[in-house]
Order: structure tokens, then sequence, then C-alpha cells
């Protein structure tokens, strides 16, 4: 990875916003910002060219600490927003910033089917396996038996997968890391950046104020080294005993394949209906 001095890290950033930002101490949500923000450096994107769209949520606050487009939204509909935009603008670089619940609770529609049709969209979902901002709430992610707000004898539901979510519903770029793998993650949305498709990366973090202490997780040095020591590189699965991989949560980008673009095809459609003689009524 290139090293990006700290001024163009700086230029990124909004400095009329109060500063320190609205999140909790040990909370994963500045981590992840600051790799987002070093990949784009990397990448030398004009800031004019980008769109960051969220939703509601922890996590949903970082477009309001950036100076690029910035979206937002409603609750669950980021990717909505963030369709239109690249509809009406397909040069311009759209990502999404969600939560676990943002996106696969209230938001899940809206993902599944931005995979399904392959929009040139990148998604960073930040898995803190709760609601944060809004009470403490169990999510799709919480795991079973964990304790929430809403499930204070344990939780019962089974967990989503977010990454064989998008993988099932047609996503064609898919990758998993954590917050303390701050590089990786670089990587990781640079390359989802640059991908010609639907691109998710799910960034699994830690929230010490709610869900750690309601689970007695620590604080977050301790949640940063279980995200170390409870994960495992997709690279070492095949080189290591079972015993050493059981119950591990794999990182690595799990899924990259190039196929047709949907706004792409999109254009293609209106350029062959315009160029019918007669216009479209004549199909």
């Amino acid at each position: 990875m290139a090293n990006i001095p700290q001024k163009v890290i700086h230029s990124y950033l909004r400095h009329d916003k109060k500063f320190p930002h609205v999140w909790c101490a040990g909370c994963s949500n500045g981590i992840v910002l600051g790799s987002i923000i070093r990949a784009i450096a990397e990448l030398d994107l004009n800031r004019d060219d980008i769109v960051m769209v969220s939703g509601i949520g922890c996590s949903s606050r970082m477009p309001v600490y950036v100076d690029f487009n910035t979206l937002h939204s409603l609750h669950g509909r980021a990717i909505a927003f963030a369709t239109g935009i690249k509809f009406f603008k397909p040069n311009l670089k759209v990502i999404v910033i969600t939560g676990d619940g943002d996106a696969t609770a209230i938001g899940g529609n809206h993902l599944i089917h931005a995979a399904r049709r392959n929009i040139d969209l990148t998604v960073i979902v930040v898995n803190n396996n709760i609601y944060g901002m809004t009470g403490g709430q169990y999510s799709p992610t919480t795991p079973e038996g964990a304790i929430a707000t809403t499930t204070p004898y344990g939780n019962i539901d089974p967990v989503f997968d977010i990454c064989k979510l998008a993988q099932g519903a047609g996503a064609s770029y898919v990758a998993r890391t954590t917050a303390f793998h701050t590089g990786e993650t670089q990587s990781m949305v640079k390359e989802a950046i640059e991908h010609p498709g639907f691109a998710l990366v799910e960034v699994v973090s830690a929230c010490p104020v709610i869900y750690g202490r309601l689970n007695k997780k620590g604080g977050a040095p301790e949640m940063m080294k279980q995200m170390r020591d409870e994960t495992i590189p997709l690279t070492a699965l095949d080189k290591l005993p079972k015993e050493k991989t059981e119950g591990k949560i794999t990182r690595g980008v799990l899924l990259k394949e190039v196929r047709h673009e949907y706004c792409a095809q999109y254009q293609a459609l209106c350029d062959r209906i315009t160029n019918v003689k007669g216009g479209p009524n004549a199909i």
C-alpha cells in the first residue's frame, strides 16, 4: 500500500465540523473511516467524483465528516438512494456506508436486489452485531445467545451471514475483514471501488459501550484482540487443521467476478430503443 501523506488524508475531511466525532470511545467506526479515506487517497480520486451515501445508525454518521458529495438518507434506504444517483450519473463512484441492522433488516430488500442486478455500487457494511445508536436492540447479525436490550435473556434468532447473503443474491465482489485489520480493510475497499459491479465489503467491528458491555466482552482493547484471534485468513483455511479453524470467522475476498453491470445494460437498452426507426413506439 502507498504511504499516504497526512495532509492528503486531512484534505478529505470537512474541517468546519466539530471534532472529536460523535462516536463512543473505543468504537470501530473511526478506524473504518480512516481505512476508507486512505483507500480513496490511494486511488487518487477527485472528491467531486465521489458520492458517499448512508442510512441511519452509528456508522451512517461517516458522510458528515468527509468532503465528498454526501447524502445522509433514511433508515435502510441508503442503497435505494445510491441506485438513483448511479442511474442519473453513472460516472460517479458511489459508496454506501451502512450498518448490520440498516443493511440486512429494514434495508434487506434493497441490498439483495441491488446485488441481484449487479449495480456498480460499493457497499461497506460495518457489522458490530447490534443496533448501537437507537438503543442496543438485537440485529440480524447478533449471535445466538447474545444479550441485547430487546433480548435480555439471550437472542434465539439464527444469524445472517452477510457475505453469503450477498453472494446468494448475485453480488460480483464480496469480501470480509475486521476493523483490527486496517491495511486489509483499506486494500479491500480500494479493490471494491475499482470493481465494475456490485461490491460488498463486510467489516466486522466493535461496539464496546453497548454490545461489549452487555455481553461482558471487555473494553475496546479486548474486543480488538477478539477480532484478531477469532478470525482467520481465507488463504490459511486449507493449511491448518480443523481444530484451529473451527468457529473462526473467515476473512478475505470471497468472490470476485466480472459480469454485465446493470446501469450499462440499461443505457445500452435506451440507446437501442432510441436508434430504432420510429423511436420507442415502433417496438
